[in-house]
């Protein structure tokens, strides 16, 4: 027989997704979908008493041949060692005794950190002969890494034994691990020109080929040099990224190649260039097309021989740099206008990664922007949601600044946000203005058009621009938008209690204002 034991938490039997009001299973009822228990003991605490039952009535349901008991433990403080270590040995006697033979699980998913000590403390003392079982949360789950994994302590392969002989390398299997190091670096989407920009990335990691990545600005070039050097084997700290843009022309070559003290005025030391700090690893440079001709030939050089000479130096010396450049120029015309050498080009373009703009990959918009949110949560008091009309206003911008644009706007519209789900007027998107009449972007009425509902979100957003664009002052925002900081402030009333404002409530304050007229003109007259 298969026994689960386990805690209940507040994620049990079902929390709240990032989509809506949409709920996603928690750890236990996860757990119990991907392997078969014959029984489940529930552990239950007074802090968690109704999710145990809202558990208990989940699993009757969906798993009506698995036999179901709970144990209460009534903890004064969830996070004394000493009180859960006391209560959990009561209740494993009873248990053990009653199912001697049987196979024992304890998942150490629902519960507070303490809880999980303890299971695990009992487990690796032998004190219950059971494996750990370890549910992980969907947005780690991969290939290597499946939702649910287990630990069985009586086993020699038991890792933390073997961690104390073995010698841990920086360029082991898992760092190199295709999975891991997606994982690590947040890289999300499954779109084919995404996935054949990894497939690429990764064929060329070992060797030590230049290699140029093109593509607009923010569609994560940097990310995707990250990731080919941490498949490539060399040390994951040596990545030296550099943005060619940012240098000053006139200390460029000094920047990557270095100087010898008294080389040039103003050089009152030796000066160790990007290259000589980058030696055994990788150098990242970003904006490759804003190099000075000059420098091209210097960094031509070194791509063709190894050989690095500083500013002053009386002679070159070797270095071992694996070289990434990056640019969002059309190359072949910048080749055309004389601002990049062809002999680069060429040297560089051994190894081509081309990242796709963020229209040109839709379908991970959705998926882009929950990772995002997610992540963003985690500095939040109260986490966000987006509704299902807000995911689709994401879905169908055309992001002229791809991820980098995405990931701002989210920003941006969560920390002005005053309600915990986003609809899709809650989103500060700002459009890009490609045409002379502003009219010219008004949508075009078809049937079920509401213009009280389109000038209602229209209002709310220009509301939330200015707000945002005066950093919350609400009089300056007022300034902005040419009304008074009274009307500012009542629609972030009406925003914290969740009403919408829109064209009616206008319309209605708009005829009181008359009324109120009419009377003033009565009083007078009389």
């Amino acid at each position: 027989m298969n026994i689960l034991l386990t805690f209940t938490g507040f994620n049990d039997p079902y929390s709240l997704g990032l989509v809506g009001e949409q709920e996603v299973p928690g750890p236990i009822l996860s757990l119990i979908t991907v392997k078969k228990f014959d029984r489940v003991v529930l552990i239950s605490t007074p802090n968690t008493d109704k999710n145990t039952s809202a558990t208990l009535q989940a699993i009757k349901k969906l798993h009506t041949e698995i036999e179901l008991e709970v144990r209460d433990l009534p903890l004064t403080d969830p996070t004394d060692y000493l009180l859960i270590l006391k209560g959990l040995r009561r209740h494993l006697r009873e248990i053990t005794d009653k199912a001697s033979g049987s196979n024992f699980f304890i998942s150490v998913a629902s519960g507070t950190p303490q809880m999980h000590a303890c299971w695990l403390l009992l487990a690796a003392s032998g004190e219950i002969p059971a494996r750990i079982l370890q549910v992980r949360p969907q947005k780690f789950v991969s290939k290597n890494a499946p939702l649910v994994s287990e630990i069985n302590f009586s086993s020699p392969e038991f890792p933390i034994v073997r961690a104390k002989f073995a010698q841990v390398d920086s360029t082991s299997e898992e760092q190199r691990d295709f999975s891991t190091v997606v994982q690590q670096l947040g890289i999300v989407g499954d779109h084919p020109a995404i996935r054949k920009a990894l497939e690429v990335g990764e064929a060329l990691a070992e060797s030590a080929v230049p290699i140029l990545i093109l593509g607009e600005t923010g569609t994560g070039k940097e990310l995707f040099a990250k990731f080919v050097h941490l498949l490539s084997g060399r040390p994951a700290e040596r990545f030296i990224p550099v943005n060619s843009a940012a240098l000053p022309k006139e200390l460029v070559e000094s920047a990557l190649f270095g100087h010898k003290k008294g080389a040039f005025t103003g050089a009152v030391a030796d000066q160790i260039g990007k290259f000589d700090q980058s030696n055994g690893g990788t150098l990242f440079l970003d904006e490759l097309g804003e190099l000075p001709l000059g420098t091209q030939a210097k960094l031509l050089r070194v791509l063709h021989d190894g050989l690095v000479e500083p500013i002053g130096a009386k002679q070159p010396h070797k270095v071992d740099v694996r070289v990434i450049a990056a640019t969002n120029k059309d190359v072949v015309r910048a080749i055309k206008e004389g601002q990049f050498r062809s002999d680069l080009y060429y040297r560089l373009n051994v190894g081509q990664i081309h990242l796709p703009s963020l229209r040109e990959r839709r379908t991970d918009i959705p998926k882009l922007a929950l990772h995002m949110l997610d992540r963003l949560n985690a500095g939040l008091k109260k986490p966000r949601r987006l509704s299902p009309g807000a995911l689709s206003r994401l879905q169908s911008h055309s992001w002229p600044g791809n991820v980098r644009d995405l990931e701002n706007v989210l920003e941006r519209s969560i920390r002005l946000a005053k309600r915990e789900v986003l609809d899709a007027d809650d989103l500060l998107i700002s459009e890009s203005v490609t045409y002379a009449d502003p009219l010219a972007g008004l949508p075009e009425p078809s049937d079920g058009f509401s213009i009280e509902d389109y000038l209602g979100s229209a209002r709310k957003q220009l509301m939330l621009k200015a707000i945002d664009a005066a950093g919350g002052n609400q009089s300056e925002a007022a300034r902005l938008l040419g009304i008074t900081p009274q009307a500012v402030h009542k629609f972030l009333q009406t925003q914290r209690s969740g009403l919408q404002p829109g064209l009616k409530r206008v319309s209605t304050s708009v005829k009181d204002s008359r009324t109120q007229g009419k009377r003033r003109k009565s009083r007078k007259s009389k």
